[in-house]
């Protein structure tokens, strides 16, 4: 069997492009070096984007690549903004590919309880080597009690959403007129409703429908997961100033298997299997409050890019044009102020 994520793998399954003028801004992805046994730079980037659907901008979403190996502790995340405004602009010099437009830096947010001014050089430094393409910060919040059982196991620090330093750090970003990411796992989500609700004045972007588990001690509940995921969802939509990335439900630990399997799904058997998740977040948030994600290169590891927005354009065969829109489009370039 051929490697999954490989080329070779992901070329078992080609599709017909659904739709294939609908403007597309992709709002989360990565680039990186050497993970998953490959590396993912702008060739690799251009060549999903390029392959086949109209995707015209994406927004990089940080992921712990290109830091600073020497220098304040700090300040060694502004090296991969640094990286990734190099991008940017050659991105910006080929009309024939998709434009990186936005960027989502790291910043350790709990830098506010002992020293604002920390923080506040952290986000100057970025703004300043983003080439104005600074958009928000990511400090995820994810952390399981058995990591082990995981593919990709981010400890953030017990209790994150709670502390009062993170939650000042949060106020000190919409001072700074930035947006905040966050990724965390299923079992964290009222913890992110009352993060929420406490921090109403800061625009907050839930990735991956927080990211119900499938693995590990999660793998013979996933129905109740289900259910319970479903109520929190509803309740989290509550929160105005909360939108949420539909996308990254491909990644190996949401327990689905398709990294060990012979070869990717096609864009039907994705959706037999998921757009439960994607349906109900859409009812509760609006599509106005939503946006298709890819979450590549971690979802390579399971789908082609050009199976995965067929499915999203499946999905969404009966919405409106404005839903379509929104959900393609219109909302990322909203909350990362992506317009030309």
């Amino acid at each position: 069997m051929t490697e999954p994520g490989s080329n070779e793998w992901l070329a078992q399954v080609r599709e017909e492009i659904i739709d294939p003028d609908r403007p597309i801004i992709d709002p989360h992805h990565h680039l990186w070096m050497k993970r998953f046994n490959r590396n993912y730079l702008l060739p690799e980037l251009w060549s999903d984007t390029g392959s086949g659907h109209n995707v015209l901008k994406t927004v990089f979403m940080e992921c712990s690549a290109f830091y600073y190996r020497e220098g304040p502790e700090h300040l060694r995340p502004v090296g991969e903004t640094e990286y990734i405004s190099k991008c940017c602009r050659q991105s910006r010099e080929d009309p024939h590919n998709a434009t990186v437009a936005g960027i989502v830096a790291h910043a350790d947010l709990n830098l506010a309880g002992n020293s604002v001014e920390l923080l506040v050089e952290v986000l100057d430094q970025h703004a300043q080597k983003s080439d104005g393409l600074l958009r928000g910060i990511r400090h995820g919040g994810a952390r399981d009690k058995r990591p082990q059982d995981l593919f990709i196991a981010l400890q953030a620090p017990a209790y994150l959403y709670g502390k009062e330093s993170f939650r000042k750090g949060l106020r000190i970003l919409a001072e700074h007129g930035l947006t905040y990411d966050t990724w965390h796992y299923h079992h964290q989500n009222l913890d992110f409703v009352d993060l929420a609700r406490d921090v109403p004045e800061v625009t907050m972007v839930l990735n991956h429908f927080g990211t119900p588990l499938g693995v590990g001690i999660y793998s013979s509940c996933k129905d109740e997961i289900f259910q319970v995921w479903k109520q929190e969802i509803a309740e989290l939509a509550k929160c105005e100033n909360v939108y949420a990335k539909l996308g990254g439900l491909a990644m190996p630990d949401n327990g689905f298997g398709w990294h060990k399997a012979e070869r990717p799904p096609t864009s039907d058997e994705f959706l037999n299997v998921q757009k439960k998740y994607y349906l109900h977040t859409i009812e509760c948030f609006g599509p106005q409050r939503c946006m298709f994600e890819s979450n590549f290169p971690v979802d390579r590891l399971s789908i082609n890019y050009h199976v995965l927005w067929n499915a999203f354009k499946k999905l969404t065969a009966d919405f409106s044009e404005d839903e379509k829109h929104a959900l393609f489009y219109a909302t990322a370039e909203q909350v990362y102020s992506l317009k030309a």
